[in-house]
């Protein structure tokens, strides 16, 4: 029997429909849909880089509410999204509290710490689509250019 680690909260690709949902499939650990959630705090969700990536920015008070799913996950899928995620080294995942049907709940969540103070100035969004109606399409990291960093479009030097 698998044991549940956590709650997960996420909000742009790893989404149902999205371009890297396949990541919570079982061979990379357990995930199970719990429901849609919404972030207690504001937070700016933008879309950046020339691969059109969503970030949740840790700057609470900004932005707004986002709208993302919660997955019952365990310790392996934990690792598996950290490895996806570059966590701790570009973004951090810590707990917070995330609106499930009224009801206050911890969920792991992925933030980026540090950017760029212009990102800020990007637009904001409440939820994140891939093919949403802001036209910035997510480019899978497939078809990326194998030496462009993109990190450095958004990260202070």
């Amino acid at each position: 029997m698998i044991m549940p680690y956590g709650r997960l909260f996420v909000y742009g690709t790893l989404k149902k429909g999205e371009p890297n949902h396949h990541w919570l499939r079982p061979q990379n650990g357990f995930a199970k849909f719990v429901d849609n959630g919404t972030t207690v705090k504001k937070y700016p969700l933008i879309i950046a880089t020339k691969y059109n990536i969503p970030f949740l920015i840790d700057a609470p008070g900004q932005g707004y509410k986002v709208f993302g799913e919660v997955y019952e996950i365990d310790e392996k899928m934990l690792h598996n999204i950290d490895s996806l995620e570059d966590h701790p080294h570009f973004y951090v995942r810590r707990l917070e509290d995330i609106y499930i049907n009224e009801s206050i709940n911890q969920c792991w969540t992925y933030f980026l710490p540090k950017i760029k103070p212009e990102m800020l100035n990007k637009e904001m969004f409440e939820w994140y689509s891939s093919s949403g109606p802001h036209n910035l399409v997510y480019c899978e990291r497939y078809k990326r250019e194998p030496n462009y960093n993109y990190k450095n479009e958004i990260m202070p030097e």
